[in-house]
């Protein structure tokens, strides 16, 4: 039996640490089967946490508690998501990474809310905006594609790197029906642009970001509105890429002009156009993989930062689409055989 103990700076932060009902350290216990309690400290300069149990296992959820102390001495909160993200990262001996994530925050939003990659993928992908001229995001919902697109674009936009934000998305219908609603154009297409407006509205406010919609030094358009221009000295984002056709994508890449940048995100398992039909993002990121100055990043469930069951919804869905493929390749396979025999 081995004992390893932790200093925390105060009550307050080993009750963040434990959590409500002792939540946190219940999941690491569950996890590496090790005992974690506390010890109060007479002088009250802090607590003793102490984990409890066999070598490797002590070794690795100290490992993991050291981390969460730290998130918690940055000011963030510890969500369940964020828990099952250490736990999983330190049982893959990736402690390393983890430590790289370094506590500089990216961007500080209107209301002073800072933010910062959460999870090693993201921190990879706003890496690789930094250096790349053109990024493709690919991967699942809530890992912060545009999200974390849009704060570099405004990021850009603040240090004068470029002269105006320009944000795109295909207007394909999600299984819905939008054109009988009343109104102009505009007002049409609002409603596929809106999680773009959302991002802004947090980044900048509502006020400074309708100030500079109307100036157009932001411009969020359908990607249709795209063809036939040349966007210069521009942060580029097209959201929702895995909705356009080879076509567009092509035509949405070829509209780079001087000092731009640009961004493309979308997920491959939600794409919404007609069967048959293969997504763009999907034939940009075969063919652009080796080309100089385009950084392709691919999300993984583990970098969901919503809810944690939307993490599970998403390895659920990918279970059910392999065993459906296995299933349709062992059909064809009985089919063939058939024949064959016939």
């Amino acid at each position: 039996m081995t004992q390893k103990k932790i200093k925390t700076p105060s009550s307050e932060a080993t009750a963040r640490l434990f959590g409500s009902y002792d939540k946190n350290t219940n999941r690491l216990e569950n996890e590496f089967g090790v005992r974690i309690f506390n010890i109060q400290n007479q002088n009250d300069d802090g607590d003793t946490v102490v984990v409890e149990g066999e070598d490797a296992a002590v070794a690795m959820a100290a490992d993991a508690l050291n981390y969460l102390k730290k998130i918690i001495a940055f000011g963030d909160e510890l969500s369940d998501q964020s828990v099952d993200y250490v736990i999983g990262m330190v049982r893959e001996g990736k402690l390393s990474e983890l430590n790289d994530l370094d506590d500089d925050c990216f961007f500080v939003t209107a209301k002073g809310k800072p933010i910062k990659a959460k999870t090693v993928g993201q921190k990879k992908y706003l890496d690789m905006i930094k250096k790349n001229t053109i990024v493709l995001g690919v991967g699942p919902a809530g890992t912060g594609k545009t999200y974390l697109a849009v704060a570099a674009a405004v990021k850009a936009l603040r240090a004068h790197e470029v002269s105006r934000i320009v944000l795109t998305r295909p207007a394909v219908e999600a299984g819905e029906r939008l054109g009988f609603l009343p109104g102009d154009l505009q007002s049409k297409i609002d409603p596929y642009l809106r999680p773009l407006y959302d991002a802004l509205y947090e980044m900048l406010g509502a006020e400074s970001c309708a100030r500079m919609i109307e100036k157009m030094t932001i411009e969020i358009a359908p990607l249709a509105y795209m063809r036939g221009r040349t966007l210069d000295d521009s942060f580029i984002i097209l959201d929702e890429a895995q909705n356009t056709t080879p076509e567009q994508m092509k035509m949405f890449l070829t509209r780079l002009g001087n000092g731009s940048k640009a961004v493309v995100t979308g997920d491959l398992t939600q794409t919404d156009l007609p069967r048959g039909t293969r997504s763009g993002l999907a034939v940009a990121a075969a063919i652009l993989k080796n080309i100089d100055d385009i950084g392709i990043h691919e999300f993984t469930e583990r970098d969901v930062v919503r809810h944690r069951l939307v993490q599970r919804i998403i390895m659920a869905y990918d279970r059910y689409e392999h065993e459906k493929r296995v299933r349709e390749s062992e059909t064809e396979h009985k089919r063939f055989r058939a024949v064959k025999r016939k």
